[in-house]
């Protein structure tokens, strides 16, 4: 069975996506998150929203609905570029990705779906601009769905027909987007699998910055190795035709046979202002703010961080998960189902689940249990025997190494919080 088989199973068996409606039958290009997967999509978003809303202050998000106007599209270049070509009896012709909708009673409105969340926040941008102070620069994200009529969605999960984008356009005076580079100067970027000082980029320093947040995101946030991760610039004829810079974000995904794009960063210059004609005066004359765009697919992302962190043992598969985009970071089992055991894991149980993920088992052998939340990328897992009832203690099982410590329940929420934020577990007790 090939990795992305593996994956696929896991994932639909224990609950972290499956096709949509599958029970009648599912269609191309629709999933569900389960009850796994959302908990894990949520994380990333928050991880996504706490990152890169704190790079400035006047950095906000919206949200907005999914259905738009048929002008916001004729402005965009969106009706008349955004084709695939199909082949017909020989005969080529443009087929418009966007999904339309008949709105109101007569139905002789033609509204779409977005394609992409850009548009939001383009057509949001006076609103928000006047309510804000008047303040350049201004970012406004957004997190949420859009969709694309994809002729023959393939890569299964990896390229949806209803999919989830997060977003950050980032408006600002023509030359002016003031960043720290001082920050970042010496940082060295992975760009095509070579490290390249951000100071010897020969972008202009406001772009060389944010590839530089966009990296430690992924390697200090999301804990990608550095081996897995890469930046690649776009020529010419590769990048969208409104980009004067265009860096594609992508992750080395080994069920997709190589590295392959998640995100981007991308200069739009002026276009988009231009083309909605949003003009402002700022500093006494009448500008079209440039906007540079920071693009994610989130559920791209959650695949590429699935296979990443996959790993198959000889006795047991597992996912090697950050703890902070982990769907489980502690689990909770009784040794066995009587003597009081399972009382005091419930009362374990209860201690901590508001502080933590928390999932609580009693079902089958403990070794089995303990195979569950390896499968699931569960980091920790805590094990109630007959020991705990006379010293009040359980033990800490490492999901990577399968190392044990017993730590006592008065301790347990600091020292799990300290294992979860990356403390050896040597370090936290002796190994048992």
């Amino acid at each position: 069975m090939s990795k992305a088989e593996d994956i696929q199973n896991i994932a639909t068996k224990r609950g972290f996506f499956f096709p949509s409606g599958e029970i009648y039958g599912a269609k191309a290009g629709f999933w569900t998150y389960g009850h796994l997967g959302t908990v894990m999509k949520h994380k990333f978003e928050n991880l996504w929203r706490n990152y890169f809303l704190k790079l400035n202050d006047n950095y906000f998000e919206i949200e907005d609905t999914s259905l738009m106007a048929e002008e916001v599209f004729k402005k965009s270049g969106h009706l008349e570029h955004f084709h695939d070509p199909i082949e017909e009896k020989g005969k080529v012709r443009n087929f418009n990705m966007m999904f339309d909708v008949k709105v109101g009673v007569s139905k002789d409105e033609i509204m779409y779906l977005r394609p992409e969340t850009a548009q939001s926040p383009y057509v949001a941008f006076k609103k928000e601009f006047m309510a804000l102070r008047e303040r350049l620069p201004l970012g406004l994200a957004v997190i949420g769905k859009a969709f694309r009529n994809e002729i023959n969605p393939r890569q299964g999960f990896f390229r949806m027909r209803e999919f989830t984008q997060a977003e950050l356009q980032i408006f600002f005076e023509d030359g002016n987007l003031d960043v720290n580079f001082n920050e970042v100067k010496d940082y060295k970027l992975i760009i095509n699998g070579k490290d390249v000082k951000c100071s010897d980029v020969k972008e202009p320093k406001f772009y060389v910055y944010h590839l530089a947040k966009i990296q430690q995101f992924y390697l200090d946030i999301l804990g990608i190795p550095g081996n897995k991760f890469s930046f690649r610039k776009l020529d010419e004829k590769e990048k969208a035709f409104y980009n004067k810079i265009h860096y594609d974000i992508e992750l080395k995904i080994d069920s997709l046979n190589g590295f392959v794009e998640v995100g981007g960063l991308h200069y739009r210059t002026d276009y988009d202002t231009k083309n909605h004609n949003i003009s402002i005066n700022y500093g006494g004359k009448k500008i079209y703010p440039h906007v540079l765009e920071l693009s994610f697919g989130v559920d791209r992302n959650i695949w590429g961080i699935m296979d990443i962190f996959y790993k198959k043992e000889k006795e047991r598969i597992l996912f090697l998960f950050n703890s902070n985009i982990s769907p489980v970071e502690v689990a909770v089992f009784p040794l066995v189902n009587k003597e009081g055991i399972p009382e005091k894991a419930e009362e374990i149980y209860d201690l901590i689940k508001r502080d933590f993920n928390v999932f609580y088992d009693n079902k089958g052998s403990i070794g089995k249990m303990y195979r569950r939340m390896d499968e699931i990328g569960c980091t920790a897992m805590l094990t109630v025997d007959h020991e705990s009832l006379k010293n009040n203690d359980a033990t800490l099982r490492d999901r990577d190494s399968m190392m044990q410590v017993r730590v006592r329940i008065s301790d347990l929420k600091e020292t799990l919080n300290k294992f979860l934020s990356g403390v050896e577990l040597k370090k936290l007790g002796k190994i048992i």
